[in-house]
């Protein structure tokens, strides 16, 4: 018994043994296949997170908020003082303060910028906030060919391709407002339109130092709609020149403005000094709205302190307005409902930056808007004059310093100090009596700015 019975266990052990490895085997092919599973859904995943992370990855996102402290020279300048309108104190220096206000808190700029980068494609949205409201400031489709990588389009709200200081962003400059002439030519910077722009690539050779943009617009500004169907043309054409060796850089351009407006209000149209074209059919024809302008800056290391830049631009043309009221349209109800003036101008600023260290800037601007180069003020309120405060002549010097607390934080003090010219002695009118003399409407800043 006990022989046959280590016989059968004889039998059996390798029986048992197969069988183990078998099922050991199937568990492990099991294993396996979960394993493989677990792994492909992984992977899956991985390529979901990837796609989404690549799409994710080409949204940015960027902002600043400028908040500030404005105090002016009087309480709202001078007595009677308008609360808006070009002759309003602080007007050009962030708003107009109102008549007996002094000093004020205010948001001058909340912007936030979304951008979707795909390369030769972008899709840009900026919207600003402030305690006056939610304004959308840029929306617009850029898009650019992909042969040469010179030529784009872009359509929608943006800046109007002319000079240099509109292209400049409020949260680089160093001044905290733009001039006085641009704000009155160009208010509101941005427009509604089209623009074609080439910018050669360095493989190029000479032809990389210049870039030409040319844009196409409505000519109301960028939140109003079409008003005459009139368009206007707006182009510039610019040069970079490095000196590498001197350490200069030196960018130029000359731009051009070709629109018009339209008057259907009346037949009499004022030119010059006190020169009345009544002729029948200017009621309802155009009348051109022409800048011709020149800027250049030059970047160098002048001093051991820190590198020094001189910026200065020159603009000259027509520009259609009102008696009391100079500034381009989106700034003047239109269509228009008085008689239409026009006017030969003249305009200029000149500005020296310095840099001290990597933290602190200097700067000092002088700018000069001559509305109507063919006309003194000083005859403004004159019996039988046809002149108005849209004929007054104003300068502007800007001192201020800029401080860089970090990578995101800059404190701005500025100090602007107003000149305008004075109208006649012996005027009668109320609107004009202020301005026989200097008014008190020197205005200071005081800005924190944060950007990221």
């Amino acid at each position: 018994m006990i022989k046959r019975a280590m016989f059968i266990a004889f039998l059996l052990v390798p029986m048992l043994s197969t069988m183990a490895q078998d099922t050991s085997q199937a568990v492990l092919r099991e294993k396996v296949a979960e394993a493989k599973d677990a792994i492909d859904g992984i992977n899956e995943t991985l390529t979901e997170m990837k796609t989404t992370l690549s799409a994710l990855s080409k949204i940015k996102i960027s902002g600043y908020m400028q908040s500030q402290l404005t105090a002016s020279s009087g309480a709202g300048g001078y007595a009677g003082a308008p609360t808006s309108g070009p002759t309003a104190v602080g007007n050009f220096q962030g708003g107009a303060l109102g008549s007996g206000v002094s000093t004020r808190f205010l948001v001058r700029r909340g912007r936030v910028k979304i951008m979707y980068d795909n390369d030769l494609t972008q899709f840009v949205l900026q919207f600003d906030a402030t305690q006056g409201g939610f304004t959308t400031k840029d929306a617009y489709v850029y898009v650019k060919e992909p042969w040469l990588k010179t030529f784009a389009l872009t359509a929608g709200i943006f800046d109007r391709p002319f000079g240099f200081d509109i292209s400049y962003s409020s949260s680089n400059r160093e001044a905290p407002e733009r001039t006085r002439m641009y704000q009155t030519l160009f208010p509101g910077e941005r427009g509604l339109g089209m623009k074609i722009e080439a910018i050669p690539t360095e493989s190029m050779g000479l032809l990389s130092l210049f870039n030409l943009k040319f844009g196409v617009f409505n000519g109301t500004g960028s939140s109003a709609n079409e008003a005459d169907n009139l368009k206007d043309v707006i182009g510039r054409l610019g040069v970079s020149l490095p000196f590498q060796e001197q350490n200069i850089a030196l960018d130029a351009g000359v731009s051009i403005y070709a629109g018009g407006v339209k008057d259907n209000y009346s037949k009499y149209i004022y030119k010059k000094v006190n020169i009345i074209d009544s002729t029948a059919s200017n009621k309802g024809a155009t009348f051109g709205r022409t800048y011709y302008g020149i800027d250049a800056q030059l970047y160098a290391d002048l001093l051991p302190i820190g590198g020094s830049s001189l910026r200065a631009e020159i603009i000259t043309g027509q520009q259609p307005g009102t008696k009391d009221d100079n500034r381009s349209l989106g700034s003047i109800t239109y269509p228009f409902t008085g008689h239409l003036y026009l006017r030969n101008f003249l305009g200029y600023y000149a500005a020296l930056i310095q840099n001290i260290g990597l933290q602190h800037q200097f700067v000092v601007r002088y700018d000069a808007f001559i509305p109507n180069m063919d006309v003194s003020a000083k005859h403004i309120g004159e019996t039988g004059s046809n002149m108005g405060l849209g004929d007054l002549s104003y300068t502007t010097i800007g001192i201020g310093w800029v401080y860089y607390y970090d990578a995101n934080v800059k404190f701005v003090v500025y100090y602007d100090m107003i000149s305008n010219d004075t109208v006649s002695p012996a005027t009668t009118t109320a609107t004009y009596k202020p301005f026989m003399k200097d008014l008190q409407d020197d205005v200071l800043t005081f800005r924190v700015q944060y950007k990221f």
